[in-house]
């Protein structure tokens, strides 16, 4: 089985944010972020993916995201992504996207 990190984001007026997770099923995580059943800090935003990695075991998966989670200049640089414009179109293929993110991934 297949475990995801990956980094959602999302952008309001003068505000820009990424959560970083992992899970075995994005498209599914995605959808809880965007419904309200996700984590609570996710809650009552449109969240976009910005990034995904694909792990063979839950322990490389949560190793992953405990180092991403502490990259700041990782993160700035996906926020800055999503102000200037390159991640624009992502929102309308999003689920095409995690599909072949989830079919390429091959641990």
């Amino acid at each position: 089985m297949p475990f995801f990190v990956y980094v959602l984001g999302s952008q309001r007026v003068n505000d820009r944010r990424t959560y970083v997770g992992w899970t075995t099923d994005l498209k599914r995580r995605l959808q809880q972020h965007n419904k309200g059943t996700g984590a609570k800090s996710t809650r009552g935003r449109k969240w976009i993916l910005l990034y995904s990695e694909c792990y063979t075991t839950r322990r490389e998966a949560m190793s992953r995201e405990w180092y991403i989670k502490r990259d700041k200049k990782f993160r700035a640089t996906l926020r800055e992504c999503i102000t200037v414009g390159i991640i624009s179109a992502f929102g309308k293929e999003q689920t095409s996207q995690i599909g072949a993110a989830t079919s390429a991934c091959n641990p």
